[in-house]
This record gives structure tokens, C-alpha cells and sequence, in this order.
């Protein structure tokens, strides 16, 4: 019983990260493909490659998300909660996948482990929550959207008298390295945030001691967030590429730039798990604001920003639900 559901929950696990691959592809890419500075095969491929790389960068945000939410629960009751609070951060990335809203895997799964843990009874680390998780949830956004009306003012006064089609042509070209640069700060926050949860399962049916993540571990998610990502989630790119603001190259780069800046920095330095969907959605906004602040489709901006916060709530409610389903039948 406990090696299936160790598997169970593993499975889940893996599936989980899929959906976030495919369901995030979009923050690395849309900007990139809207401004045709990359074919969608092109930039899928790209980011894929660079979301498997990524994942291996650094562990502190999988430390974080395995021993800094909740307190790790034990026996057939702890991998029930993992198993539920899985299921209700899948449930809202398809929910919001299928309706084009740009929410966060991230903050699905944060819901989820809080609602699950709530409804079996285990200690929910509200310190931590606030800490890593609700805080950079609000700063994070603001820091990408004052980022990049900032970044993007400064390249509109440093190319003030390049030629408009050189400037644009050029900004393409370097839109593949920002690209590539935000695909990579996605594998080093996304993968890691599934690598938590394994380890927690490893740890609660004995096959572990201790948080180091296994080799096989960090393969596996790494894997799997690559190949979502290279399926594609083309509902939540058009969202983010075309609907809040139409991007050209300037701004394209000015956003991705922004965006993986700020979270290489939380990764690195805070260690703190952000989502990168708040992040380069906040930086378009900003970047859009330089032209004019009419220019950016606020009424789309509320819906996503409203989505943002019922998140959490959302997968919460479904992980407590799925909790209290499953464990009359495997409790």
C-alpha cells in the first residue's frame, strides 16, 4: 500500500509538472513569437531546452516548497494531502489553460498544499506562507511592472535617433537571448517547486532522510516540465502576447528582460518560489504604460490580476475537497 501510493503521488507529481510546462510556456515565449522575433516551433523548442537546464541551476526554492509551507505530514494521511493538494493545482492550471487566463502554476500548487494540509489536520507554516509566498506574490508584480516602464524608457532614450527599422530588426535578434534568458529562469523556479514534493513523498514513506533532492529526482522534473513546455499552450499565449498590449521587439526584449531578472534575483538571493507568471505579465503592463497608458488593455489586466488572487483560494478549496474524498477510501 505504501509503495502505491508513493507511485500515485509521484505520478501526479510528474503530471502536475507537465501541465505547468504547458500551461507556462507562454511566459517565456509569447512576447518573442507576437513580435515575430521567433517561429512558435522555434521558441517552443528553445524554451524547452532551456527550461531542462534551468532546473538544475539551484535547489532553494525546492528547499523552500518541501519544509517551508506546511510541516511534513506522515504515513498514508501525508500522502494523501500531497496526492490532493497535486490534484487541485491541476485542476486550476486546466481550468485557467482552457479559459486562456494567465494565472500561476505556482501559487495552484501553494493553494493546494495549504487547502490539503488544512483538511487533514497538519500544520500549515504561516510564517513561511507569508513570508515566501504572499509577499513576493504582491511585491513581485510590482517590481516587474516598475521594471520595466523603467527598462523600456531607457531604451527609448538610448535608441532616440537609431533607425526605427535597424532598432526594431536588431531588438529581434536580441529578443532571442532574452527569450532564452526567461525560459531559463522558468526551469530554475518551475522544476524545482515539483522537486519539493517529491522529496516530502520520498521523505514520508521512508525512501529518504533528509532534504538533499536525488539526482533521478531533479531528471524527472526537469523532464517533464520540458516536454509541457514544448507542447505548448497557445490559449495563454495569445493572452499574453497579443490581448493585454501588441509588443514590438523594443518591447518584447524590455519585458523578458525585466522579468527574468527579477527572478534570477528571488531564486538566488531569496530563494524565495515567485511565480513567473505574475512577473512577465506585470512587466508587459509596465512596458506597454511608456507608449500610453491607454495602450494597455486594462479591462484584460483586471481579469488576470483578479485571477491572480483567487488562485490560491481556488486550489485550496479543490484540495480540501479531493482530500476529504480520498481518504475515505485510502486514509
Amino acid at each position: 500500500m505504501d509503495m502505491a501510493a508513493l507511485i500515485a503521488v509521484l505520478g501526479v507529481a510528474f503530471f502536475f509538472t507537465y501541465t505547468n510546462g504547458f500551461h507556462d510556456s507562454a511566459n517565456a515565449i509569447a512576447t518573442s513569437v507576437s513580435t515575430r522575433a521567433l517561429t512558435p516551433r522555434a521558441a517552443l523548442a528553445m524554451a524547452a531546452v532551456m527550461n531542462l537546464a534551468g532546473a538544475f541551476l539551484g535547489s532553494g526554492v525546492a528547499h523552500t516548497v518541501s519544509s517551508g509551507i506546511i510541516a511534513t505530514p506522515t504515513g498514508s494521511q501525508g500522502m494523501v494531502i500531497l496526492f490532493a493538494a497535486l490534484v487541485g493545482a491541476i485542476t486550476w492550471n486546466l481550468v485557467t489553460w482552457y479559459f486562456g487566463l494567465p494565472s500561476s502554476s505556482s501559487h495552484a500548487l501553494f493553494g493546494g498544499m495549504v487547502g490539503a494540509a488544512l483538511a487533514g489536520g497538519t500544520e500549515v507554516i504561516w510564517s513561511g506562507v507569508l513570508d515566501k509566498i504572499v509577499i513576493p506574490m504582491i511585491v513581485s508584480p510590482i517590481v516587474g511592472l516598475v521594471g520595466g516602464f523603467l527598462v523600456m524608457l531607457a531604451i527609448l532614450w538610448i535608441f532616440r535617433r537609431a533607425n526605427p527599422h535597424r532598432a526594431k530588426r536588431n531588438f529581434r535578434v536580441a529578443q532571442t537571448a532574452s527569450a532564452a534568458a526567461m525560459a531559463l529562469a522558468h526551469g530554475l523556479q518551475d522544476a524545482q517547486k515539483t522537486m519539493g514534493i517529491v522529496v516530502m513523498a520520498l521523505t514520508i514513506s521512508g525512501h529518504q532522510s533528509g532534504d538533499a533532492i536525488p539526482v533521478w529526482v531533479k531528471i524527472s522534473c526537469a523532464t517533464m516540465l520540458s516536454l509541457g513546455t514544448y507542447a505548448g499552450g497557445w490559449r495563454i499565449m495569445r493572452t499574453l502576447g497579443r490581448k493585454i498590449i501588441e509588443l514590438d521587439p523594443p518591447q518584447g526584449f524590455a519585458a523578458e528582460a525585466t522579468a527574468s531578472t527579477v527572478m534570477y534575483i528571488t531564486s538566488f538571493v531569496f530563494k524565495a518560489p515567485i511565480s513567473t507568471t505574475h512577473v512577465i505579465t506585470s512587466a508587459i503592463m509596465g512596458v506597454g504604460a511608456t507608449k500610453r497608458i491607454r495602450a494597455v488593455r486594462w479591462g484584460v489586466a483586471k481579469n488576470i490580476v483578479l485571477g491572480w488572487f483567487i488562485t490560491m483560494p481556488a486550489a485550496a478549496l479543490v484540495a480540501a475537497l479531493v482530500y476529504w474524498v480520498v481518504h475515505l477510501f485510502w486514509g
